[in-house]
């Protein structure tokens, strides 16, 4: 899976970094394995025939050749990695790997003797990384815009050629990770979390409530971020957002650090918000939200294959709420489950909301919002009644997308029952030493999809409601990887 590291112009400085042994001695026998010149010697395995300040100034000659402006970050920096289950490539394999990848990037084209100058350098078993210069060798610029996305087209290409474990998604749906100098930064200020983590849930948790753009954007200065609205420069209507978190600064603290909502998650720009209003509906306590839940996910399991992105989006949203008012025993199951959801809330493809189920999942997040006033009357059997609730959505929207082969957001939805179903464990365990109240109604629920005939494939298997297993502690959600 290609990852984009962050352009620089320290070309010998990035060199040493992955020729070295690493922040913490995790690099493990650098040594280069191809380069625009196969020929080239390895500074690690061969340093009386080229150093790494050598190699670094043949990588920069053609951007001291240009003769017009240079680019003020002119290091191109990519890695390439497979999955830990998958056997270990060789270096031949990496070396066309790599040959390939910058070939897609526009760093140097098949064939093309002038194309940039670059190195590929393995120091762990899997992954590589790519360095580039930004000028080619005939003293023009590289085209390298859209430069993952064509090398995720490629790794897909080798995974099935070699049967890897596929670890490029077809759609852009999948959860977009912090960088690496924000976890470094989050790391060095002692935060549990990077800036853009806490940004992605509060604005999701806003999103997932708001009724229009105006309740929206109070939401986000209710939670205490810092907002910033963009306007059309000819209308003058309100078209963008970006928003900052206090404290989070740069340039040696004289500007805030901004994410625009794009730039958070794919379904956080304001135009796909937007999408997602509803109008107000009248809150009702935490004992009706369990019952709307239930009735939407009666309707998602009817929908056909046309229909159920608006549902699957809506219940995301409703995740989202369930996981801010979530009791303190679970609420770390219930997080984790909405994060893990988050990708399954996007349907791979599809620019329109519409859904059956939408309106009950809105009334009940609505319903929610309420729900930490109104759980104190009902206690752990109402919270238990809603999670089992959330886990017959959740199986609904399991089998919705396997009906309809959206591979990465099938498993993020079973992966997110198995969290609630935990939750509901905890919550059942919890209501054994309080005194005895009406039990809720625990048996198993079928869930099953029932395409029109002409829509999409059979239906798969029932899958259960709450299973009887014990409980096996909390999952942490995903967290953000470092490439090294």
């Amino acid at each position: 899976m290609p990852k984009k590291g962050e352009q620089g112009a320290d070309t010998a400085g990035l060199l040493a970094y992955l020729f070295g042994p690493g922040d913490r001695d995790e690099h493990t026998d650098p040594h280069l394995i191809t380069a625009w010149d196969p020929d080239l010697p390895c500074p690690a395995r061969t340093p009386d025939r080229m150093t790494l300040s050598a190699l670094a100034l043949l990588l920069d000659a053609p951007v001291d050749a240009l003769r017009g402006p240079r680019p003020a970050e002119h290091v191109w920096h990519a890695s390439v990695r497979n999955a830990p289950t998958d056997r270990v490539l060789t270096d031949t394999e990496w070396a066309t790997v790599a040959a390939t990848m910058v070939h897609a990037a526009g760093i140097a084209p098949h064939g093309d003797d002038h194309g940039c100058r670059w190195v590929a350098v393995r120091h762990a078993p899997d992954h590589i990384h790519l360095v580039a210069t930004l000028a080619r060798q005939d003293g023009r610029h590289p085209r390298i815009r859209g430069d993952i996305p064509n090398m995720h087209t490629t790794a897909r290409a080798f995974e099935t050629a070699w049967g890897l474990q596929p670890m490029s998604p077809l759609d852009a749906t999948a959860h977009r990770a912090p960088a690496t100098g924000e976890a470094e930064k989050a790391a060095r200020r002692g935060l549990a979390e990077t800036a853009r983590a806490t940004l992605q849930r509060t604005v999701r948790e806003a999103a997932a409530l708001a009724t229009d753009t105006t309740d929206f954007l109070t939401r986000l200065r209710d939670a205490g971020l810092r907002v910033r609205e963009h306007h059309h420069a000819t209308t003058g209507a309100l078209d963008g957002y970006a928003v900052a978190l206090p404290g989070d600064r740069v340039d040696h603290g004289t500007r805030p650090v901004w994410f625009s909502g794009r730039t958070l998650a794919y379904d956080l720009s304001l135009p796909r918000i937007r999408e997602r209003f509803h109008p107000t509906i009248t809150p009702a306590d935490i004992t009706r939200a369990h019952h709307r839940i239930r009735e939407a996910a009666a309707l998602l399991a009817r929908a056909g294959r046309t229909e159920g992105a608006g549902d699957v989006a809506a219940l995301g949203d409703l995740l989202t709420v369930a996981a801010a008012v979530s009791p303190a025993t679970v609420r770390t199951h219930v997080r984790a489950a909405a994060a893990v959801f988050e990708q399954a809330s996007r349907t791979p493809g599809t620019r329109t909301l519409d859904g059956t189920a939408r309106t009950s999942f809105k009334a009940a997040a609505r319903a929610l919002e309420h729900a930490p006033r109104a759980a104190r009357g009902g206690g752990a059997p109402a919270v238990l009644n809603l999670l089992i609730a959330l886990v017959e959505a959740i199986e609904a929207a399991t089998a919705w997308h396997r009906a309809q082969h959206h591979r990465a957001q099938t498993a993020a939805a079973a992966r997110a029952a198995v969290l609630l179903r935990e939750a509901a464990a905890l919550t059942t365990t919890g209501t054994r030493t309080t005194p005895p109240r009406p039990a809720p109604r625990t048996s198993p629920r079928t869930v099953r999809v029932t395409p029109a005939p002409e829509r999409g494939p059979a239906p798969p298997p029932p899958v259960t409601g709450v299973p009887p297993q014990p409980p096996t502690g909390p999952h942490p959600g995903p967290g953000p990887g470092r490439s090294r």
